[in-house]
């Protein structure tokens, strides 16, 4: 019989190895799962995989969804590292996102281009806030912040639906809930002609490049990852706990925000109740394949944006429900937490009693 036998120190091959391990289980189940539902597992591997990234302007969309997507997971990571569980990123997306609308709003044929820093601005100021308000309630109530940060991203919702369905509605929209569109001078410039790729993806690159300078060439990130790994040490090294929630809840209500700034300000270009479209959820995912390390990160952004223009393209292109996204996103989270266990444990065949 097979036994999981504790390993005497965490492998570092499968802490690496785990994540990729976990993407073939889930491919495997997806071959299961199209072929359980009649359809052609090699086309629908295609559709997931390869359509993606077939030409310039696949590459070019796939890099539209992986942005907000890494943006949001740089934030959770600093989060994660510090033991600080910010569940609701996706109600911080959508507050950037209606903040910066805000700000796009009060253009007019005279605004310069210096609007769009404002909107990039507001959006990160508002996801901030939205973040702060779960530090605070943590903070000065000792409230566990996943309920807070969830919650809020039903408030979130809530504010953005009152805001498309009332004041902020096109009064020539044909009483569709949004706003106008925004005047052209508050759109995100692009890095090319002929593509919807904007400087949001520079920016989460730089991102990336920040958050590894920051945890790992930093005190200030040395002690955010002390105070999550061991709270009583970071308290005898004079580390505040205090300083570090904030922090954490700060820069990821920030990061959030900007995703949200970017998305309304750039393919979307007004706001609609379809602002929320689950990548602050999805993000998590993001962030625990890519290891809350900034280069596992911007991997697994790409392959959680495959999973996403995937799922699209099934459902136009071989008959199945959009949420059959959802279920990849899913599977592979939950094949992940599966393939971690080799990390700290290693299968042995172990000969039953009976000696036979």
């Amino acid at each position: 019989m097979f036994k999981l036998e504790p390993r005497p120190q965490a492998s570092r091959l499968w802490t690496y190895g785990s994540p990729l391990l976990a993407l073939v289980v889930t491919v495997l189940i997806g071959i299961a799962l199209f072929m359980a539902l009649g359809k052609d597992p090699l086309r629908g591997l295609q559709v997931f995989f390869w359509e993606p990234i077939k030409s310039q302007y696949a590459l070019g969309e796939l890099m539209v969804k992986a942005t907000p997507l890494l943006l949001i997971a740089l934030g959770l990571a600093v989060c994660f590292r510090s033991n600080v569980w910010n569940i609701g990123a996706e109600g911080q997306f959508v507050i950037g996102a209606v903040v910066a609308g805000g700000v796009a709003l009060l253009a007019d044929k005279t605004t310069g281009p210096w609007i769009v820093p404002a909107i990039l601005l507001a959006g990160v100021l508002g996801g901030m806030v939205w973040a702060g308000l779960t530090a605070l309630l943590r903070d000065k109530f000792n409230a566990n912040e996943i309920l807070v940060s969830l919650m809020l991203v039903y408030v979130a919702t809530l504010v953005l639906g009152y805001l498309v369905y009332g004041p902020w509605k096109d009064p020539m929209g044909y009483n569709f809930p949004q706003t106008k569109t925004f005047e052209k001078v508050t759109q995100i410039p692009r890095l090319m002609q002929g593509s919807r790729v904007s400087i949001g993806l520079l920016l989460a690159l730089a991102g990336a490049a920040a958050l590894w300078v920051f945890l790992f060439r930093t005190r200030a990130g040395f002690a955010q990852q002390v105070g999550g790994l061991a709270p009583a040490a970071a308290r005898y090294a004079g580390f505040s706990s205090r300083r570090a929630l904030w922090t954490a809840l700060l820069i990821s209500g920030g990061a959030a925000g900007l995703a949200g700034a970017l998305e309304v300000a750039g393919p979307i270009g007004q706001l609609t109740p379809y602002v929320p479209a689950g990548y602050g959820f999805a993000a998590i995912i993001v962030a625990f394949v890519g290891r809350l390390h900034p280069v596992g990160m911007i991997l697994s952004a790409i392959l959680m944006s495959m999973f996403y223009i995937g799922g699209e393209l099934a459902q136009s292109r071989l008959g199945l429900p959009k949420s059959l996204t959802g279920v990849f996103q899913g599977l592979l989270l939950f094949t992940l937490l599966a393939c971690d266990t080799l990390i700290a444990y290693r299968i042995r065949w172990v000969a039953s009693k009976g000696g036979k």
